[in-house]
């Protein structure tokens, strides 16, 4: 990155996963290698290929509202899920970031790809069950995208800018380079960032199994499920869950003595322009949107001491973005690690990128290189070091996080360690 730029800084971190409500409980969970997947319980999963999935616990979320609701009139049929989590993980980044919400003119960019899917299907369902009386006239507004910022900046008071990114799976990737951008020409102050997503529903299961692109052979292992790189990988596992980060000018926050996780100091984005659904397996943009990335942070391929893989466990995918690594780090390709969170909390759609930061940003900051776990079948496709099932005490300097999505959307971040 040019010196006469500003550098940004990551000063909080919340999180909601499929592990429960809290930055730290996620942090502990994928650096000691466990596995959220879980028999889908909150709807019969019978008639699926796939009856496995990463979802938040509902009991989690509605034990951190009752300590905290979210506001005085907090009522399920009020809020999707994802706003519901989304709140929960911006709040936590806000106070740990040490600032008040309600006091500043912060602002919300973030990610999702579904937004509040749920309310939608079930209001669907009433609707065309003849139904509709039960349809509640706040099934339009609560099931858009674009209300989860607006969820985050009316609970927390945020009167600045409240965006939705929706690319689908980059869309959180997208979101915080967007608002690393606006920090950086100095358009915002303090904004909130991220991805949230809550997708584990009927009409999404049926969906991505229609598409083929799930696991389906872990039935009665969960937790083997997901496997990203592995031999016997054959599909992804559904995710879900809210990974959210303070961001504000480095300089500023070492003023007021802020901690400082890391920085975002670079990002790319391209297009295959190839396909829907499938990404081109050449992977020509993907490896540019990498470069692109670095080139703009200012960070040269020797200096990256990790990558966050995209990983989501589906053959070709896994394949194409290894060798888009392998391409990008050329003849030091075999010694640097990488890992794929995405084997212990699933593939959270539209929040996926956000919880490759996060992880990414804890792993700068304290040392620790989460790992992939479910590696014990070699794929001669995959040969690249992946942490293989024991995370990894490495102090690293810089990392790479990429982040790949349907109709052919490619994005990657730079992060340093502050």
């Amino acid at each position: 990155m040019p010196d006469s730029l500003p550098r940004v800084a990551i000063t909080g971190i919340g999180v909601v996963s499929p592990f429960g409500v809290g930055r730290e409980l996620f942090w502990d969970a994928v650096c000691a290698g466990r596995s959220a997947t879980r028999t889908i319980d909150h709807f019969d999963p019978s008639a699926l290929s796939c009856r496995v999935a990463a979802a938040v616990p509902d009991a989690a979320v509605a034990a951190a509202l009752v300590v905290r609701p979210l506001d005085a009139r907090d009522d399920e049929r009020r809020y999707a899920k994802v706003s519901r989590i989304a709140v929960l993980a911006a709040r936590e980044a806000i106070d740990d970031a040490g600032l008040a919400g309600g006091t500043f003119d912060a602002g919300v960019v973030i990610g999702s790809g579904a937004g509040g899917i749920d309310v939608a299907e079930r209001h669907y369902g009433d609707f065309f069950g003849g139904h509709h009386h039960r349809v509640s006239p706040y099934a339009i507004p609560v099931s858009t995208v674009g209300m989860v910022s607006s969820e985050i900046s009316i609970a927390l008071g945020l009167r600045g800018i409240s965006h939705v990114i929706s690319t689908g799976c980059t869309s959180p990737t997208d979101a915080i380079g967007y608002a690393a951008s606006l920090i950086r020409s100095g358009d915002a102050d303090v904004l909130v960032t991220g991805g949230a997503d809550a997708c584990v529903t009927p009409g999404m299961m049926v969906g991505f199994s229609r598409m083929r692109v799930m696991s389906g052979a872990s039935n009665d292992r969960p937790a083997e499920a997901s496997r990203p790189f592995d031999g016997a990988r054959d599909g992804f596992v559904l995710g879900e869950g809210a990974w959210m980060l303070t961001l504000e000018r480095l300089d500023r926050a070492r003023e007021r003595g802020a901690r400082v996780y890391a920085t975002i100091d670079g990002y790319g984005s391209t297009c295959d322009a190839y396909h829907r659904v499938q990404m081109d397996p050449e992977g020509t943009e993907i490896v540019r949107a990498m470069r692109l990335a670095l080139t703009r942070a200012g960070v040269p391929s020797e200096a990256i001491g990790y990558v966050s893989y995209h990983g989501t466990s589906t053959r070709l995918n896994d394949a194409v973005e290894m060798q888009c690594v392998g391409r990008v780090f050329g003849a030091r390709a075999a010694d640097v690690p990488g890992s794929s969170i995405k084997s212990m909390i699933g593939h959270p759609q539209g929040a996926s990128g956000a919880a490759g930061v996060v992880s990414t940003a804890l792993a700068l900051a304290r040392g620790v290189l989460p790992p992939t776990i479910n590696q014990t079948t070699p794929d001669p496709e995959c040969p690249l070091d992946v942490i293989p099932n024991v995370a990894r005490r490495v102090q690293v300097e810089a990392a790479l996080c990429n982040c790949l999505g349907f109709g052919s959307k490619n994005s990657a971040l730079v992060l340093r360690r502050a």
